[in-house]
């Protein structure tokens, strides 16, 4: 992973911003820190950011909005939710505007790392020139993260397009839950869990066009992306 990747950290606890943005530091990363979402939205512009930590409740913009502006320029930037435990609603809602994972209040300094550094392990690896695919009607550009069908583009988020592949990987085969949430999300987790429904919906609305193609939820044990030749 590189050093000094650059991260747009938005956090209006003072306290909590400087432990974590020292932390961060510590660690090898550049952190752009920002007390509000106005502010965050600024930064954004103006830096060649490589992943977002937004918290949710912000002044003059809060985390939601912030994300959705950001998305609607880069829609394959990495985006991490900070949320209140109790407020599961909260993570649901930032997974279907486009963030790519979520870490609850109050959470380790080791546990933001990891979930840091699966992202930029991702976004900074060499891809292979062949991580094009052909998917029933769709071209699916792992490298660029494109999922195209008839000339029509659409833009994934890197998780989106690890789950796709990793479905695609295993064509017409059951991947259970437990491997698709340690491999991707770093643990097997109920709500990490619920997480990773809403990404499978995702793609679900997304391989639509194409009736030839379904991603099957075989009940308690894992996902099957069906591909019919």
């Amino acid at each position: 992973m590189t050093e000094k990747a650059k991260i747009l950290y938005v956090e209006d606890d003072e306290t909590l911003s400087f432990v974590t943005k020292d932390n961060l530091e510590i660690h090898g990363y550049e952190v752009i820190h920002c007390l509000d979402g106005e502010t965050a939205i600024e930064a954004f512009f103006q830096n060649d950011v490589d992943l977002c930590i937004l918290d949710v409740m912000l002044p003059k913009m809060d985390g939601f909005a912030v994300a959705e502006k950001i998305r609607a320029t880069d829609p394959n930037i990495p985006i991490l939710f900070l949320t209140a435990k109790s407020l599961k609603d909260d993570r649901i809602h930032g997974l279907k505007i486009g963030a790519d994972d979520y870490i609850t209040k109050p959470f380790s300094i080791e546990e933001l790392i990891l979930k840091i550094e699966v992202f930029l392990r991702r976004k900074f690896v060499s891809v292979s020139a062949n991580d094009q695919y052909k998917l029933g009607k769709y071209v699916f550009d792992y490298r660029n993260l494109i999922l195209s069908i008839d000339g029509n583009e659409r833009s994934l988020t890197q998780k989106e397009a690890d789950l796709l592949k990793m479905l695609l990987d295993h064509k017409n085969n059951v991947v259970k839950r437990s491997v698709i949430l340690e491999k991707l999300w770093g643990e097997d987790d109920y709500f990490l869990g619920r997480s990773m429904d809403v990404f499978i919906s995702r793609l679900r609305k997304y391989l639509s066009d194409d009736s030839s193609i379904k991603v099957d939820n075989i009940h308690g044990v894992g996902f099957k992306l069906v591909v019919e030749n």
